[in-house]
């Protein structure tokens, strides 16, 4: 999950994600970065915390990082939360392979929309629940998507 600084959208991504994983018995690694060197080590925006606490999702624990080139070999995704992300994101990558990883996180919703979520940073508190919302839908869809692809292939299995 990546965001400008790490500490607005991509922990909530981050804790959305790990939570719904949970639930879904996802055995998966979640982790957020961003590109602010001056955010590093930060815990999330307070505004973050208490919008995730509200829906049950404890974020506390997650520290801002920077996104570094070893994240295309280590995850299989890397979602983003605007073209501002994407292009940041692309500009690190070296092959195609680490191209193809890139991805906006609403186009699990809206796919091939290529949809930004705006950051909520400069906003009041209803920014963090309208991000938050948008989060929670594109994490849900990551989920169902992933065990509907862990149920075809158990089926192939069988």
């Amino acid at each position: 999950m990546v965001c400008l600084g790490n500490i607005c959208r991509s922990p909530l991504a981050e804790g959305i994600l790990r939570k719904k994983a949970a639930e879904y018995a996802l055995n998966i690694e979640v982790d957020s970065a961003g590109f602010e060197y001056c955010n590093r080590g930060m815990s999330p925006d307070l505004r973050s915390v208490e919008v995730a606490q509200k829906h049950g999702v404890d974020i506390n624990d997650i520290r801002s990082r920077m996104f570094e080139y070893s994240d295309f070999l280590h995850f299989d995704k890397i979602y983003v939360m605007d073209r501002y992300n994407y292009n940041d994101v692309m500009n690190m990558a070296r092959t195609e392979q680490d191209k193809s990883k890139v991805k906006y996180i609403l186009d699990e919703v809206y796919p091939g929309e290529n949809r930004s979520i705006k950051d909520p940073y400069y906003g009041g508190k209803d920014g963090f629940t309208t991000v938050y919302n948008q989060l929670d839908e594109a994490c849900e869809a990551i989920c169902r998507r992933m065990i509907t692809e862990r149920n075809f292939l158990i089926n192939i299995v069988d």
